[in-house]
């Protein structure tokens, strides 16, 4: 890609929202494991913001993404009032710049700075684990309780999937994916198959953040969820697509720095004792334990698959999406047994 001045466009976006406070310097605050654009804007007086840039999918649904996401940090209860980190809003809407010029499509939105705590170890106890599940559940509970006042979501898992498969169908699409395009199509298939067969349709649609590595969120010294910050993955769907990286956080090795996709952490005792805790508090039905294995192939397909090269690095991307193919996919029907997950939670 391109030399881009993203200072630069930071500024032009900040004139655009605020005039009579300058800004005196922009850092670069970014993830290096990843292609995510973060920024601390610092301001005239000594007070600073948070600048967050995007670049693929849809501008729509990155404007409809914050507007639902600063709507659920305002109606959010105790304990979780100051959980999710609030927007810049103008004109009585969030405030969102496009700055789209000779090829180049990027959008900025700001936000407050959230208060964080601690990060978990990277390897939890068994105590942990269980608080954990039983923290996920309650704000999992408090997401559901805002149904009807979050703004409703353009953008559903079948949306997606049929965007990819219309970027199959395009010139720059079958070039990328040229050795894997009928796989694809396949697995799409399966996940449109499975998806019916479990009545996804009727699950509730509550806001997810499925990004759940331990460097997104902070937590005190009970282990009880103080925030919630980086909001690339963020849709309103089924709470199940926030299952996974859960599976990864409480694993027996632990947060590895090298990392992979696999499903074994869906299958360990340590991820079934999380969702144990988490069932006692807010149950799951039947057909939401059977779709965490199309939770995972969607994952897979969507953040892998369809944007792995605009959220990873190059190196992670080409052998995450290596690894799709030859590991990922295969162990799809093997590795994940729904009913084991089933027995343990006495569904």
């Amino acid at each position: 890609m391109r030399f881009i001045d993203y200072s630069a466009i930071i500024t032009l976006a900040w004139s655009r929202y605020n005039t009579s406070k300058q800004i005196t310097t922009v850092v670069d605050i970014s993830a290096k494991v990843s292609t995510n654009h973060v920024f601390k804007v610092n301001l005239q007086g000594g007070t600073f913001v948070i600048a967050k840039l995007s670049y693929f999918g849809h501008y729509e649904h990155f404007k409809e993404d914050h507007q639902i996401i600063n709507v659920l940090a305002n109606n959010l209860l105790y304990p979780y009032e100051h959980f999710v980190g609030r927007a810049l809003t103008k004109n009585n809407e969030v405030f969102t710049y496009r700055y789209n010029r000779t090829g180049v499509d990027i959008w900025v939105v700001f936000y407050n700075p959230i208060r964080t705590l601690k990060r978990l170890p990277k390897i939890l106890s068994t105590q942990q684990i269980s608080t954990l599940g039983e923290e996920l559940a309650k704000f999992h509970q408090a997401c559901a309780d805002l149904q009807d006042v979050l703004p409703p979501s353009s953008k559903t898992m079948e949306s997606d999937l049929h965007d990819l498969l219309d970027i199959l169908n395009t010139e720059e699409g079958q070039f990328e994916h040229r050795l894997v395009l009928d796989e694809i199509r396949r697995q799409c298939a399966i996940f449109f198959e499975n998806s019916e067969k479990l009545n996804y349709k009727d699950f509730d649609q509550i806001p997810v953040f499925i990004d759940w590595n331990i460097g997104n969120f902070s937590v005190n010294k009970d282990t009880k969820l103080t925030a919630r910050w980086d909001y690339d993955w963020f849709r309103m769907s089924s709470r199940v697509l926030d299952f996974y990286f859960f599976a990864r956080v409480v694993r027996e090795e632990g947060d590895q720095t090298l990392f992979s996709y696999t499903a074994d952490p869906l299958m360990e005792d340590r991820f079934i004792l999380f969702l144990q805790h988490y069932h006692k508090i807010f149950p799951l039905s039947e057909n939401e334990v059977r779709f965490i294995k199309e939770a995972y192939r969607f994952f897979l397909l969507n953040y892998v698959v369809k944007f792995g090269r605009y959220f990873y690095l190059a190196k992670f991307a080409l052998k995450l999406k290596k690894e799709a193919f030859d590991i990922y996919f295969p162990s799809l029907e093997n590795n994940l047994d729904a009913d084991k997950l089933l027995k343990a939670l006495k569904i």
